[in-house]
């Protein structure tokens, strides 16, 4: 049987769980949507490595090292609602740059799926030159 067997059966627990993920997660073509309608009133985040960054990413966003958030706290706007994405959803990287975010009290949510997903969904993607961004050279 199942190893979480007893928590399974918690459903108001569950119910809870299933609300965050919805509350706090948002999918590829609702942000292409947003994208397309009010860009501005969002921040996107690519927690990805550098070199993954500049090989594609999401339109607008921009990169910054989820190890390197705080230092780059000044830069993002509190009343906007900050989208990060890594990898794929297997990748802590978002998680762990949401949680720095919320904890400086910046509304944050993830990109369910990641980059991959978003690539999967054939939504556009922008690529970016190293010259763009010296601080990394």
């Amino acid at each position: 049987m199942f190893a979480h067997c007893d928590i399974t059966k918690d459903l108001s627990r569950a119910k809870k769980f299933f609300e965050n993920i919805v509350s706090y997660t948002v999918g590829p073509y609702t942000l292409s949507d947003i994208l397309e309608q009010k860009q501005d009133s969002i921040n996107i985040i690519d927690v990805r490595e550098y070199n993954d960054y500049l090989d594609g990413h999401l339109p607008y966003a921009m990169h910054i090292q989820y190890k390197e958030i705080k230092e780059h706290l000044g830069i993002l706007d509190k009343n906007k609602v900050t989208v990060v994405y890594t990898y794929n959803d297997s990748c802590p990287r978002a998680y762990n740059t949401a949680l720095e975010l919320v904890e400086h009290h910046y509304p944050s949510v993830i990109l369910r799926g990641g980059y991959k997903m978003w690539k999967k969904s054939d939504l556009d993607t922008t690529k970016s030159n190293s010259q763009d961004y010296p601080e990394h050279d």
